[in-house]
């Protein structure tokens, strides 16, 4: 598999990103017992599977109904948006988040700044979380990492986080994250991109063997 990564944004990648992920997880999630809802979950401590899933849906309505109001998407946002939906059932929960991965993409892509393109890297991530949890293969990867991949790769180059060369396991080209800079030599990763994505998502490797010069797990952290 090739990394692609285009210079100018593709609006269509998140929505892209949502329904791949979708078509993947929902059939998952509903024919799990309702006693996995409530796993505890080790990316997110203190949230079970369905709080995650809750914050998540919560979020995607938030983009298709432009509910941006101040404070949005903070801590104590996303505790209040998993309080309200403390009464729902399971299923409603991932009814709405079905509705959120089917109807963002199209109103991400009408953002032309591509700010809100973060927001689909990042369900694709609690997507993995869910999966680490309940133990399912999957995690951080499937169909939708070559997608999540180039939003890493735009996403921390128009941050102007640290240059890093990551020669992935998986991937054939190597792939460039973050802005070129004259002052520091680029970093260097080496292993799988599932391990990459842990990193960059403050993540805990779970063990993996991978090599990283040149800059520390902290520095590549986007959300530290």
């Amino acid at each position: 598999m090739t990394a692609a990564v285009d210079e100018v944004r593709d609006p269509s990648l998140p929505g892209r990103l949502l329904a791949v992920e979708r078509d993947a997880l929902l059939p998952l999630l509903r024919s799990r017992p309702d006693a996995d809802f409530a796993l505890p979950t080790a990316a997110c401590p203190g949230w079970t599977v369905r709080d995650v899933l809750a914050h998540c849906s919560a979020g995607l309505i938030r983009v298709v109904e432009s509910r941006f109001e101040k404070g949005a998407f903070s801590p104590e946002s996303n505790e209040r948006d998993i309080a309200d939906r403390a009464g729902w059932t399971n299923a409603r929960v991932l009814d709405e988040l079905e509705r959120g991965m089917t109807e963002a993409g199209e109103v991400i892509a009408g953002r032309t700044d591509g700010a809100w393109d973060g927001i689909a890297f990042g369900e694709w991530v609690h997507a993995g979380d869910v999966r680490a949890c309940l133990g399912e293969p999957g995690a951080y990867t499937g169909e939708g990492r070559p997608y999540a991949l180039s939003l890493l790769a735009r996403i921390t180059r128009d941050r102007g986080r640290l240059r890093v060369h990551a020669d992935l396991d998986e991937v054939d080209e190597p792939l460039q994250l973050g802005a070129a800079s004259g002052t520091r030599t680029p970093a260097r990763f080496i292993g799988d991109s599932a391990t990459l994505v842990r990193l960059y998502t403050g993540r805990a490797p779970d063990g993996a063997s991978y090599e990283l010069t040149g800059a520390t797990a902290e520095e590549l952290n986007l959300y530290g």
